[in-house]
Formats: C-alpha cells, sequence, structure tokens
C-alpha cells in the first residue's frame, strides 16, 4: 500500500474488500511452504543477545526445519487435536514448533516466557495438553508439577539433553527434511490451530481458539496497519508467549514475505534497541506507547534511524506527546492500532491516512465496528459507548468465535449481534475512533494485560494477606501499575520490609510482571450490599 496519502482511498478500500480463505487452508502449508519455494529470501534475522552478530535463517530454512519437527510430532504419536503448551524465546525453534504443529494438526498454546510453574499447571490442566514443548530454562518448572498434570505424555525440550525429554535438535536431525500434506490428517480452515490464553477480570486466564483462517484474516493487520512489504525488514517487540506475536512476528511479516528481526535478550536495553534498528536497517518497527515514552526521555539524535518508513503502536492508548517526540526524532508517525487476542487488527491508522493524534484511526476493511450502547443500539458521535464488531455474514476475518470450553464468558460477550470487546471508546463526526478505556477492571501497563482477579488469588496465598483487591493506578511510563489494598492477617503490621516481602511472594507465584509496584495497608475495604469489592471507588482513589 505504500505510504502515499494521495493514493489511499478510504471507502474505496473497504466496499472493494474480499478475502477469499480455502476450506482446507492451512498456514504453513499454504502460505510459508509457498514463500519458501517462491523466493527462497531471509526470513528471520536472530540477533545475538549483545547485538554484536546475527544468523539469517530463509523461508526455505523454515520450511525445512518446521517438516522436521512435524516428523518429530508424528513418531511420538502426536494427533491432530492434541494440545502443546509451548513455552519458547524468541529463537527460530519457536517457528520450527509452532509451523510443524499445524502441519500435523497439532494445537499450539503458546505462553509467555515469564510463566511460573503454578502459570503452566493451570495451562496444562485447563486444556488436558497432552505434549509440553519448552526451552532448557523452562524444564525445571515443568518437572516441579509435572506429577499435578496427569494427561502430560510427551515432553520436548530445546537447547539441551534431558533425562525423560525428547531432544528437539537432536530428533529433528534424524528426521526426513520433507512433510507432505498426506502425512497429517487433512486441517480445515475451521479447525483449531492456536490456543492463546488471555486474562479475565473476575477469573483465571480464559482460552481463545483460534482456527486456521485466522493466520490469513491476518491479511488485514498486514495491510491496512502495519504496510508490510516484500523487501521490508520488521521488527515487532513483543514475547512469544502473547497474541502480539501472531500479529507481528509470525501471520503478516510472512504472508508479506518480509524479513522479520529477532532479538533474544532479557529486560529491555533502549539504547542496545535503538543500535539494533540502525546496524540491522529495520524498516518497519512495533513497539507498546511504553517503549516510545522512554525514547521520547532520551537523546536519539546520536543513531541513524534513517531507515526507518513506517511505525506503528498498540498494547494500550498512544499518547500524543510520544507520537510527536519520536516523529521529530525519526520522521515518521506512529501509526496506532486496535485489536485483541480474540481479533485480527480491526481499527488501524492506515498507512496514507490523516492521523488524528490520541485516535486509535478507523475501521479496517472487512469489519464493521459499531460504538454501541448496553442493548446492542449505535451511540451518538462523541459519546462513550462499548467497541464491538457486528457479526455479519460473511462471518468477520479474525474474529474468534467464543471462548474455549467457556459458555458463560461466551455469551457475556456475544449479545445483540455484537462481539463486546470490553472497551469503551468514541467516535468523531468522520469516524475516527478515541479509546476510553477498559469497561471491566483489566489492567494495562506497560503492554500487559493484568487481571486483578490473578494478583488477588496471588496475594491471599501469603500468610500475612487475609484479603486484598487490586486496581490499575495511572503511571506517566507505564500507563498503569498494579496498586494493591491489603487487608493483613491478626499479628502482622503493615510496614516496608513486608511490603517487599509480598511482592516477592507474588513474582514467584506468578508471572512477575502482575506483582503490585505499589501496596497499601487497609482495615476494611468497599464493598456493595451483596459484598463485592467496589474496585470502581479504589480506582478513583489511585
Amino acid at each position: 500500500m505504500g505510504n502515499d496519502a494521495a493514493a489511499f482511498d478510504y471507502e474505496a478500500a473497504r466496499a472493494e474488500f474480499k478475502l477469499d480463505i480455502p476450506d482446507d487452508f492451512n498456514f504453513a502449508f499454504d502460505v510459508l511452504a509457498k514463500q519458501a519455494a517462491e523466493a527462497d529470501k531471509t526470513a528471520l534475522i536472530a540477533v545475538a543477545t549483545d547485538g554484536a552478530s546475527a544468523i539469517e535463517h530463509s523461508y526455505g530454512d523454515l520450511e525445512r526445519a518446521s517438516n522436521q519437527f512435524a516428523h518429530v510430532l508424528n513418531d511420538l504419536g502426536a494427533a491432530k487435536g492434541d494440545f502443546a503448551f509451548v513455552m519458547i524465546t524468541r529463537i527460530p525453534a519457536f517457528y520450527h514448533v509452532l509451523f510443524g504443529c499445524m502441519k500435523t494438526g497439532v494445537v499450539a498454546m503458546p505462553g509467555t516466557n515469564l510463566l511460573t510453574a503454578h502459570d503452566i499447571e493451570y495451562r496444562v490442566n485447563r486444556s488436558g495438553a497432552k505434549i509440553v514443548i519448552v526451552t532448557a530454562e523452562h524444564a525445571e518448572k515443568v518437572e516441579a508439577v509435572r506429577d499435578k498434570c496427569p494427561t502430560l505424555e510427551h515432553l520436548i525440550i530445546i537447547g539441551a539433553e534431558r533425562d525423560g525429554w525428547t531432544c528437539k535438535e537432536s530428533a529433528s536431525a534424524a528426521a526426513p527434511d520433507t512433510f507432505s500434506r498426506s502425512l497429517a490428517p487433512p486441517t480445515s480452515r475451521d479447525d483449531l490451530m492456536l490456543i492463546y490464553f488471555t486474562s479475565g477480570t473476575t477469573s483465571m486466564p480464559k482460552m481463545v481458539a483460534r482456527d486456521h483462517s485466522y493466520g490469513l484474516a491476518h491479511t488485514i493487520t498486514c495491510n491496512y496497519w502495519q504496510g508490510l512489504r516484500r523487501d521490508d525488514i520488521h521488527w515487532t517487540l513483543t514475547d512469544t508467549g502473547w497474541a502480539k506475536a501472531a500479529w507481528g512476528i509470525i501471520f503478516p511479516p510472512i504472508i508479506a514475505g518480509a524479513a522479520i528481526m529477532l532479538y533474544d535478550a532479557a529486560g529491555f536495553d533502549a539504547d542496545m534497541h535503538l543500535k539494533l534498528i540502525e546496524k540491522y536497517k529495520v524498516t518497519t518497527f512495533c513497539a507498546p506507547p511504553t517503549v516510545y515514552r522512554l525514547f521520547a526521555q532520551m537523546d536519539v539524535s546520536g543513531h541513524d534511524l534513517s531507515s526507518i518508513r513506517h511505525c506503528i503502536g498498540a498494547g494500550e492508548p498512544l499518547n500524543p506527546e510520544a507520537m510527536r517526540s519520536w516523529k521529530a526524532a525519526t520522521g515518521c508517525d506512529i501509526h496506532d492500532g486496535y485489536g485483541q487476542t480474540e481479533t485480527v487488527n480491526i481499527v488501524a491508522n492506515y498507512p496514507g491516512m490523516e492521523i488524528r493524534p490520541g485516535s486509535m484511526g478507523k475501521p479496517v476493511p472487512g469489519i464493521d465496528i459499531g460504538i454501541i450502547d448496553d442493548d446492542g443500539n449505535i451511540v451518538a458521535e462523541d459519546t462513550v459507548g462499548h467497541i464491538a464488531v457486528k457479526i455479519t455474514d460473511p462471518y468477520p476475518p479474525g474474529l474468534f468465535h467464543g471462548y474455549f470450553r467457556d459458555e458463560a464468558a461466551t455469551a457475556k460477550s456475544f449479545r445483540h449481534g455484537w462481539y463486546y470487546t470490553g472497551d469503551t471508546a468514541t467516535r468523531d463526526a468522520d469516524g475516527y475512533i478515541w479509546f476510553v478505556g477498559r469497561s471491566d477492571d483489566i489492567i494495562s501497563s506497560s503492554g500487559y494485560r493484568i487481571s486483578p482477579f490473578e494478583v488477588e488469588s496471588a496475594l491471599v496465598e501469603h500468610p500475612a494477606v487475609i484479603e486484598s483487591a487490586v486496581v490499575g493506578k495511572p503511571d506517566a511510563l507505564r500507563g498503569e501499575i498494579v496498586k494493591a489494598y491489603v487487608i493483613l492477617a491478626a499479628g502482622y503490621e503493615g510496614s516496608d520490609e513486608l511490603t517487599v516481602e509480598i511482592q516477592d511472594f507474588v513474582k514467584n507465584l506468578t508471572a512477575p510482571y502482575k506483582y503490585p509496584r505499589e501496596i497499601e495497608y487497609r482495615e476494611a475495604l468497599p464493598k456493595t450490599i451483596s459484598g463485592k469489592i467496589r474496585r470502581v471507588e479504589l480506582r478513583a482513589e489511585a
């Protein structure tokens, strides 16, 4: 599409949009293999942790390695429809595993690399997973809970040999590097391909089922937000366990045939990221607003960022100040976009479209977005309402069909002919959508979506905590931070030492990004007459 505003007609793009997905569509066979066959160009640029060097992997390399892993799964007796918990860092093996699973019909369930043993146990047992596939540093977490996971049959480790585990590297090396469709049961576009776990406000993470058509539906994300081209070097900052990885480092760039940057370093070094953009001549860049805000506080003039032609932001609302600072430094606007684990990109500032700083943009082609009330009625312009996807025929591309094995959550989200996203916004007279906030209690911190319920559940495991309530507190850098209000058990008194102890306890029990950065000790919590905590009151205080 390019960035030529004069060449872009929004209404024409919506009117002319069409996406045909074959009945037997399988992304690994129909897109990855095709890219490898047509032009065996660079698919991955895997940068060393110190940033000093990189190894390039072609589309052919990915195709052959995923074929070998498909054979590994077949040889283990894995069957179409089996669930595999996947926890792999930003390394090429992530792609070998994901596409090998797709080819065999095994349903991969990516998890962030911050998950604890407790989190793994929940995901394996909630899904009934038969297979675990993890990098070596996570093997002990799996072994710590294996006895509590009765459905587990196969453990596959990456980057090491370990007793009781199948080594991915040695098993793949012994396997053929071709794999035909006839070697596995056929998949249809409606068959399960992936499951992501997403946070809910009043429950443990829900399972979002993604079918094979989902991969190709990201054509919308690719064309109408990322604007990717075949000669691009694309870098999305994401953990492999988030649906953001599907958006940024899996489906759209492979649809475009672009090269994908992979940088597998622990933590975030802003200056190193700027150096890598310069060194590897990144052309399209996606980061959460937290990162752009960090860059805005730095002097970036010492870096040559001229290779960047298109920038995008997602994960939380993008503030105009960060956009202005980044454009002054690079000449690039940041194209905000919106969607969820449950969707593809559904609202975007298109390449070539006028950007109104602070707005998420306009609905993408193929998807009807309404700002509606509780009864499914469109609200007036500049009036706050729910962001919702209209259920149309044909079905909206990339929209999930409901939470897996959770009829109650599905019924809550699908009402009056709409899918309610759980977010609120306004729409102006020109059709631009402006994010307002969550319509529930989800906390958005540095691009992470955090369930208060999960944090509260972890807090009350500590012997000092008898009750807790968790809310998001506004924060200039992170958007929000997790703040906990805690009632202590008899015999405990609030102190800085106890605060640190409780924080460390939560970090060790669940993914560390969820820990409360602030803890306030209370004698009582505000509640409704039915006994529910009034988080709205606590949010107002925070």
